[in-house]
């Protein structure tokens, strides 16, 4: 089959032309933004790529389906064309379950934080144990190098995103997916967008709840107080819970001030002991999630445990990207005040009395509508400098975060040259966006090294 889709380089969209192409498709499509390394790995695939929208692409590529991104919406000219002319269409979570899931033990990890981690941590663990699962996440699993393949085996795993569907199907994603394992990690109020309230969300996680068949497993991060609510709203499943901090069906004690050694316990059972390249209390949450859902899954406890150290974790998630003159340059994918705090507080649970410096990019929806204004700035706190680009269609005043330690600036270039003045040997700087940060990080590291 040919198949066309909109909004092709996105993380989603580019995994779900990856699958197509396996399962043997020929597939086009196009975007507004073409570049590395989704472009390039589209590319490698045979992927047709047009660049921008317009509909004379899709006329002369001929597809006997569309399957459009959310990012599209009414008065895009393609989108018009598909209406206008009656063609075939579907989105994208609907094409998954339809060609991908339908057959498949889908593994879900579902929240606000923790998805792409735990999801490709639950990857590992079970192709460590030999199962050669397939997946779609929303990042690159470095023991893997894409962010999606098939898989021979019977389990998928796929990150669960409460986002909406597509223009003409404003459900959460995940709605589409019918896990028999599902990982509910925390849930707080994002994506201001989509979601007037928090309410609304839990609202789409109970819809999600509902439709975990009664022989499935729902794991609840029980340290959450409203995910409690959602499972409040009715469970049908079997239902355990985790935790780093209380008494319950899963839990980890930590045996290391940065958290990554501890040992893991099922109904008290010692299960066995994790050595994780991840640090902070966070991802042994992550962690423990992930073991538990593989034990579901049919994997044993404790061999899940000892494959932890052998994971190569995430790009772009606290990710060391060079150390010059002792000053580390790290990436990271954080974009809410909350995945900013737990980043930041990670670091300064290491050893030592390294300076931290947080570079942040405040580029999602809900921090451009100023949704998350009040919180920022505590979780800039965190860090011993912060320095925050303004965004040009930012809908708040920026300036009002503003103190001794959180300064404003305008411009790439600006930053890149403040840094490159103050920073000095022992300095870990983060840089935190949800995009491509106009390659600051290069740039960061260009200059550091002219200077040195």
């Amino acid at each position: 089959m040919r198949i066309y889709i909109l909004g092709i380089c996105g993380t989603f969209m580019g995994g779900l032309a990856r699958l197509a192409s396996e399962l043997g498709h020929q597939v086009g499509g196009c975007d507004a933004n073409m570049y590395p390394p989704m472009s390039t790995q589209l590319h490698q695939l045979g992927v047709d790529l047009f660049d921008g929208y317009d509909p004379a692409q899709i006329e002369s590529w001929n597809p006997e389906l569309i399957v459009i991104g959310n990012a599209l919406s009414r008065g895009n000219p393609c989108v018009e064309m598909v209406l206008n002319r009656n063609t075939r269409y579907m989105s994208g979570p609907q094409w998954i379950y339809e060609e991908v899931l339908r057959e498949r033990w889908v593994v879900a990890i579902a929240g606000t934080h923790g998805k792409t981690t735990t999801a490709s941590l639950v990857c590992w663990l079970l192709e460590h144990a030999g199962l050669e699962p397939g997946f779609l996440i929303g990042g690159v699993p470095e023991n893997f190098g894409v962010s999606a393949r098939l898989g021979s085996g019977r389990f998928f795993v796929i990150e669960a995103d409460e986002y909406d569907t597509a223009f003409f199907d404003k459900r959460s994603k995940f709605i589409h997916y019918h896990p028999d394992t599902l990982v509910l990690n925390n849930l707080e109020y994002d994506h201001a967008d989509i979601f007037d309230t928090l309410d609304e969300i839990k609202k789409q996680f109970h819809h999600l709840v509902r439709i975990v068949p009664g022989q499935g497993q729902i794991l609840v991060n029980q340290d959450d107080d409203n995910l409690a609510d959602v499972i409040g709203l009715g469970c049908w499943s079997q239902l355990q819970r985790f935790s780093i901090t209380e008494k319950a069906d899963w839990t980890a004690h930590a045996q290391s001030e940065d958290f990554s050694r501890f040992d893991v316990y099922d109904r008290g059972e010692f299960q066995g002991a994790v050595e994780s390249p991840l640090i902070g209390s966070f991802n042994m949450a992550n962690t423990l999630a992930a073991v538990a859902a593989v034990s579901h899954a049919g994997v044993a406890a404790g061999d899940a445990c000892r494959g932890v150290s052998a994971f190569s974790s995430v790009q772009r998630r606290l990710q060391l990207l060079k150390t010059i003159r002792g000053i580390s340059v790290y990436d990271d994918f954080a974009h809410h005040p909350t995945a900013i705090d737990q980043t930041l507080t990670a670091l300064r649970q290491r050893p030592g009395d390294r300076r931290i410096i947080c570079v942040l990019e405040p580029r999602s929806n809900t921090m451009l509508l100023g949704g998350h204004r009040h919180s920022l700035a505590r979780s800039l706190d965190k860090a011993d400098r912060a320095i925050v680009l303004r965004p040009r269609d930012a809908r708040w005043d920026l300036l009002s975060i503003a103190n001794g330690k959180i300064s404003i600036s305008d411009s790439v270039p600006e930053i890149v040259q403040l840094l490159a003045d103050d920073a000095r040997d022992g300095d870990q700087i983060v840089i935190m966006s949800n995009g491509s940060f106009d390659n600051i990080h290069q740039k960061l590291i260009d200059a550091l090294s002219v200077s040195d």
